[in-house]
């Protein structure tokens, strides 16, 4: 079998603009994430960085610009059909059905295997597979939603949606507002995917967070794209990062 294309985009977006209301939010906002890599959208609080994961999966209706994903064109496209594209979202709020138990939760999630483009398997999710990625959750398949603690309730998420056999997840602010023993956790997941072969754009705050997982970083401010390079070349920059990141 032959090796993955590492170099292969799946998805590019090119002078997105997204709107709440009159209020423009995003500024010809530009990035790419291709195969097998972890890419970080880093900014401060309101820099925009929720707003551009919901614009690229189609959660916000007043938009511009070009989303391309796979080869095919996700500029208007709705949620779901982003999702049976192969896009999976993880929004920060988590969003599960707190009625619903764990396996009942991941059973909502759940999509058809998926072929790369030229050829050869992408990743499969089962639960078991994903109880051992979260240990936590294979202790608690019948639990109700609603009865997980928050760390919990953001695994499960998650976990439902690589249910859908993504190939790229947008994972929005994930070690925000969990224990740092789930931030770490989250960091060995994300690692896992990506060995796994999963493409991950997560919208970060934590800057030794995105350090552990990332290959790549965009800095956001007021909507703007003000710095794109490689991780450690972010780590690098102190000017980049007083001026855009720091509290």
């Amino acid at each position: 079998m032959s090796p993955p294309d590492i170099h292969q985009v799946l998805l590019k977006a090119e002078r997105l603009g997204a709107w709440y209301g009159a209020a423009q939010i995003l500024f010809d906002v530009g990035l790419e994430v291709r195969r097998g890599e972890v890419v970080a959208l880093m900014g401060r609080n309101g820099a925009g960085k929720s707003t551009t994961l919901k614009t690229l999966i189609g959660l916000v209706p007043k938009r511009r610009g070009q989303i391309e994903f796979m080869g095919h064109d996700l500029s208007r496209a709705e949620p779901h059909q982003c999702a049976r594209a192969g896009l999976g979202f993880v929004p920060e709020d988590r969003r599960i059905f707190t009625d619903l138990t764990v396996l009942e939760n991941l059973e909502v999630g759940k999509q058809p295997e998926r072929q790369w483009p030229g050829g050869g398997a992408a990743p499969v999710w089962t639960p078991a597979q994903l109880f051992k990625l979260f240990p936590n959750l294979g202790e608690m398949p019948n639990r109700p939603g609603g009865q997980m603690s928050g760390g919990e309730q953001q695994m499960l998420t998650v976990a439902r949606t690589l249910m859908g056999n993504p190939y790229l997840v947008l994972l929005d602010e994930p070690s925000e507002g969990v224990a740092p023993v789930i931030v770490e956790q989250m960091a060995h997941m994300i690692l896992a995917l990506k060995a796994q072969g999963v493409s991950i754009l997560l919208s970060e705050q934590n800057m030794h967070f995105a350090e552990l997982v990332s290959d790549r970083a965009y800095v956001l401010e007021k909507g703007q794209i003000r710095f794109a390079g490689s991780m450690t070349e972010l780590a690098a920059n102190e000017e980049v990062r007083r001026a855009y990141l720091s509290v």
